[in-house]
């Protein structure tokens, strides 16, 4: 189709069809907005794995909606034919591509991401060494909120290029590890009971999980790594804290000294 097939086909639409196309528009971004704000809301209170879901379920009906209203607008604007379809969508097609390019990429990865689901709201990722809390993910980017409570706002075309690790991958646990440098010559069995217990005791470790003590022997002492889940991920670093006061003191009780560990070197 031609510069004056597509000026045609445009002078056909009418007044009406405008504004049912308007209005179209105007629910969508209403339900949009809603589904954006409402349920993160409703998700909060809710906690645990239905937190999870819900969160998961906002992109997906984000771009539900939007697909609905370009399904619902193209058919009230112009005759769906398979020749007008092809004119527009082509035309689509290369202004994204000529004017968009590094908008279209993000976007063709937040639909993958959509699908695949590296990553959802309320997991914990690490993307670059940026380490937080999907808070959203739109169409182009996530927002990732760090433990220092600053926003980064991610392009999805990283998932092209960049390593993902996610700490919880959409579930309600993730592991937490308090590190222990120690002096030699002490009973490790012993220790490692006394960590185990330090885990266990606490009122914040979610107990049906496994707790556990990993040490290793290095030139310069002993070093011990306390695994163990949170009741709540949210709470993950005072838990880390927790863990780690806990057992500083239930090993000065015992007669255990720290030592720094050197800052070069391997363990």
């Amino acid at each position: 189709m031609n510069d004056s097939g597509l000026k045609e086909m445009f002078a056909t639409i009418s007044s009406g069809a405008l504004l049912e196309a308007l209005m179209i528009v105007l629910i969508a971004a209403c339900l949009t907005l809603i589904v954006q704000k409402l349920l993160p809301k409703i998700a909060v209170k809710l906690g645990g794995k239905p937190r999870f879901y819900l969160l998961a379920s906002v992109p997906l009906l984000r771009l539900v909606i939007i697909a609905g209203a370009i399904v619902l607008v193209v058919p009230a604007l112009i005759e769906p034919s398979f020749e007008n379809m092809v004119a527009i969508f082509g035309a689509l097609g290369l202004v994204v591509g000529f004017a968009f390019k590094d908008y279209g990429t993000s976007l063709i990865a937040g639909i993958v991401t959509l699908y695949e689901m590296p990553y959802r709201p309320g997991d914990w990722i690490e993307v670059d060494g940026n380490y937080g809390e999907v808070r959203s993910i739109g169409m182009r980017s996530a927002e990732l909120v760090t433990p220092d409570d600053t926003v980064l706002v991610i392009p999805h075309s990283k998932l092209w290029e960049s390593v993902i690790a996610n700490a919880n991958d959409g579930t309600d646990n993730l592991m937490c590890v308090a590190e222990f440098n120690l002096e030699p010559h002490h009973d490790v069995c012993r220790v490692m009971t006394l960590l185990r217990d330090v885990a266990y005791t606490s009122p914040h470790t979610r107990t049906f999980r496994p707790v556990v003590v990993v040490v290793s022997n290095t030139s310069w002492g002993m070093c011990y790594r306390l695994k163990a889940y949170p009741v709540e991920v949210k709470n993950q670093f005072r838990f880390i804290s927790e863990l780690t006061a806990r057992g500083a003191r239930a090993l000065a009780d015992e007669g255990v000294n720290f030592v720094s560990a050197p800052v070069t070197g391997g363990h």
